[in-house]
């Protein structure tokens, strides 16, 4: 087991946190370059690309959220050198990831049976169709890649996934190029072509991992527990009782968003564009927070298992800190530059200003994001996740759905009334989790 510095919390947090960060941006980066090289194929197709990939945000997240249910168990484990044991853990968490998969599939195949009751452009439905049915493919493949990406994150290998999201990114720029436009011969498929390529890439890098962890020698104590281990109810029960609050809480942030999205579909198509270009540069931001978070809540899980409470506490502050040193880094050229970036995305001219007016709102969620990430990622390393479904609700569909229509819709301020509701919700949300780890370290610590 790797000793974690007890003195140095910035050092360890970074340290981890950085191949974290990367693996994490690899996953948006697959929808990064789908946007930034659909956008200079027509507008239309942004459109579409915006309204799929914000439902399927909704869904990859709430996936995502289920998977982390693995981290503070692996976490426990690892801090006690309890490591064939979480092969079996592993082993419960796919089969447990995959039948959520499944589940996944039903609902997004009945949503797209229901599109054209959304609301959104008629023009836009005939590209969104095909793209939306490659994406739901894709799930098994993502819900194979979660799991195993917690196991190895959660053992402090987080650089293995990282380097596999690389490949699988170097992957998806190439074939997006040849099947988006056509090039070398292949058909110019567009958003369809965009589509195909993540698919692949998502079938890489789940199939990957898996042959990495029962084809490396360094990992065979976890390939043993993961081959001997057995499917049993404790496991699948510890699983969901960590991974469903967890996905909710993910799941109804992103609903936020995934929902602000329809009702940008009623303002129209070039609101529409913009939006997905907005939740483009901020999935940057919120992936870059996470990954820090993340490495948080790893080591957290670790010294909770120890019982060592005053570096809990700690290692929460110092990423709190990091958080928000990050995101003024990052802040600084996305504000110089702010009249640029639309057009790094689009060469339509009021797509290109609207963006440039609503990314100071991007700006101001930074401080309750970061509040939020550190928390809720406190919350999951130390196993108390269930009050946070509550939180959730109140920040997100209490506040902010109902407050972003109020402004953008009723008030008539567009894109930018939508917007300004986050910033709000988010830090509600921040709050709620810091009073609760604050507890929940009170009553330990007494």
């Amino acid at each position: 087991m790797k000793n974690f510095s007890k003195n140095n919390y910035y050092r360890d947090l970074i340290k981890l946190g950085i191949p974290i960060i990367i693996g994490q941006l690899g996953t948006i980066v697959l929808g990064f370059a789908d946007t930034l090289m659909i956008g200079h194929h027509g507008t239309e197709d942004l459109a579409a690309a915006g309204l799929v990939n914000n439902v399927f945000n909704l869904v990859l997240l709430f996936y995502l959220g289920f998977s982390y249910g693995l981290i503070p168990l692996v976490g426990n484990l690892y801090g006690r050198g309890k490591h064939q044991e979480i092969g079996q853990k592993v082993k419960n968490s796919l089969l447990a990831n995959f039948l959520i998969g499944l589940l996944l599939m039903l609902v997004m195949t009945i949503v797209y049976f229901n599109l054209e009751n959304m609301g959104q452009p008629k023009e836009l439905l005939s590209l969104i169709r095909p793209y939306f049915i490659v994406n739901v493919i894709s799930l098994p493949f993502i819900g194979l890649f979660n799991g195993l990406k917690q196991f190895f994150d959660g053992i402090t290998h987080a650089k293995v996934s990282m380097w596999v999201m690389i490949i699988a990114n170097l992957l998806n720029i190439l074939f997006n190029g040849l099947l988006i436009y056509g090039y070398a011969g292949f058909p110019e498929l567009g958003l369809l072509g965009a589509g195909i390529a993540t698919l692949g890439s998502r079938v890489f890098m789940g199939i990957a991992l898996l042959c990495i962890l029962l084809g490396s020698r360094k990992f065979a104590i976890y390939k043993q527990g993961l081959m001997q281990g057995i499917i049993n109810r404790k496991d699948m029960k510890d699983l969901n009782a960590l991974g469903w609050p967890i996905a909710l809480q993910l799941g109804m942030e992103t609903a936020a968003f995934a929902l602000s999205c329809i009702m940008v579909g009623w303002i129209g198509t070039t609101a529409l564009a913009a939006h997905q270009i907005m939740v483009t540069i901020g999935q940057l931001f919120c992936l870059i927070l996470s990954g820090v978070a993340t490495a948080a809540s790893i080591r957290i899980s670790v010294f909770y298992g120890q019982n060592n409470y005053s570096a809990v506490i700690e290692n929460a502050k110092d990423c709190f800190r990091l958080e928000l040193i990050i995101a003024m880094i990052i802040a600084i050229p996305v504000i110089i530059f702010r009249n640029q970036i639309g057009g790094c995305f689009t060469n339509n001219t009021e797509v290109q200003h609207m963006v440039s007016i609503v990314i100071f709102t991007l700006i101001a969620y930074q401080f309750g994001d970061g509040l939020q990430y550190t928390y809720a990622n406190a919350l999951r390393g130390i196993a108390c996740v269930r009050p946070m479904v509550l939180y959730a609700f109140i920040a997100y569909f209490v506040i902010s759905l109902p407050l972003g229509y109020l402004l953008g819709i009723h008030l008539k301020f567009d894109l930018v009334g939508i917007w300004t509701a986050f910033p709000i919700s988010l830090s509600v949300a921040g709050i709620q989790y810091y009073l609760r780890f604050k507890k929940e370290m009170n009553l330990k610590i007494q």
